[in-house]
């Protein structure tokens, strides 16, 4: 019994520790993609911050996803909604609104993760917040 504990344990540990690995390894490098956006958030002191993120599309909006446990920059959003956006074309002032109910649904439907990704990301749960232009 004791060896199936000692085993579980390294285990458990093992796989927390790759999940850690790679999501330091995502918020170090930023990597970026053809369908992968900048968007720059603002704190309470005024500071800015850039985190890549991919960008997804629903309905005819475009949405970022909150799927991975570091998400500093989701929060930021949820107090201050006014961000700028960073595509390979062009730079845009947008307002980041938090998806709930059926939207959020909808949206996960039509952009479904792998279980790959789950499995190296830890299961974080996942959220969505839609980017309406500002005019």
């Amino acid at each position: 019994m004791k060896v199936v504990k000692i085993t579980a344990i390294v285990l458990v540990v093992g796989y927390v520790g790759i999940v850690v690995a790679f999501e330091s390894f995502l918020g170090y490098t930023q990597p970026q993609f053809p369908n992968t956006i900048v968007i720059t958030t603002v704190d309470d002191a005024g500071d800015k911050h850039d985190r890549v993120v991919s960008e997804l599309e629903s309905n005819g909006h475009y949405y970022v996803a909150v799927n991975h446990w570091p998400r500093a920059w989701y929060y930021r959003i949820l107090d201050n909604p006014d961000v700028t956006v960073t595509t390979e074309r062009e730079t845009g002032d947008y307002t980041a609104v938090e998806v709930m109910g059926s939207e959020h649904d909808q949206v996960q439907s039509d952009n479904p993760t792998s279980l790959g990704f789950r499995i190296l990301t830890g299961f974080p749960p996942r959220y969505f917040i839609r980017l309406d232009p500002r005019t």
